[in-house]
């Protein structure tokens, strides 16, 4: 007498066992995995366990999943920068307020973040993710501009570059930060802003050097 392997559970038909949210989750872990395009709607249906028709119950393609999840995580960073405290008072404070609430923001969707990060520009949604970025880009560079004639930040490195630099060492976290690891994720903004604006050096190290 045989026995035989247990047989694959069948797709599940009719209203998906996910939410709209549990799906798109699902998504943007299999995007990052994958890459956007070499995932197909099959690969989504596969790992959810779903027929495309319930797949399509919630998102009526695979772009549609892509743009929602971009544009998450790109409206919670463009509103750190409308926030009261991003446009009133000294161009330095709100600056550290931006950087803050940005690193806030990864470490809060960091699925989404990724993905946003990782986009191309070789679809419509993409391009247009691609463009809010450069925006964002610029209204960060702005306030760092602001900053430097009000004499709080240094003068010797043009505005664009201590954005690009800053941004770089921001968006660099979802390359190593991993939730649940040794890294304190609510400490990462503090670290960050540390590094970027204060420096390293103590002050007893800036008296021995003179």
């Amino acid at each position: 007498m045989t026995s035989s392997a247990p047989a694959a559970a069948p797709a599940r038909r009719g209203r998906p066992g996910y939410d709209r949210d549990g799906v798109l989750a699902v998504a943007v872990q299999l995007f990052n995995e994958q890459g956007y395009d070499a995932t197909s709607v099959s690969d989504l249906a596969s790992r959810l366990g779903l027929t495309k028709s319930a797949l399509y119950h919630h998102f009526s393609s695979k772009e549609q999943l892509l743009a929602v999840a971009l544009d998450s995580a790109l409206g919670s960073l463009e509103a750190v920068l409308d926030e009261p405290d991003a446009t009133q008072g000294a161009a330095f404070d709100r600056l550290r307020h931006v950087i803050r609430g940005a690193a806030e923001v990864l470490v809060a969707q960091l699925p989404s973040v990724t993905l946003l990060l990782r986009v191309r520009g070789n679809s419509a949604v993409e391009q247009d993710a691609l463009e809010r970025r450069r925006l964002f880009d610029q209204r960060v560079t702005r306030l760092v501009a602001e900053a430097q004639r009000e004499g709080d930040v240094r003068t010797d490195v043009d505005a664009a570059v201590v954005a690009r630099l800053i941004f770089g060492m921001i968006n660099s976290v979802v390359e190593w930060y991993r939730p649940g690891g040794p890294v304190d994720g609510g400490r990462l903004a503090h670290d960050i802003l540390t590094v970027a604006l204060d420096g390293l050096t103590t002050n007893a190290s800036t008296r021995h050097r003179a």
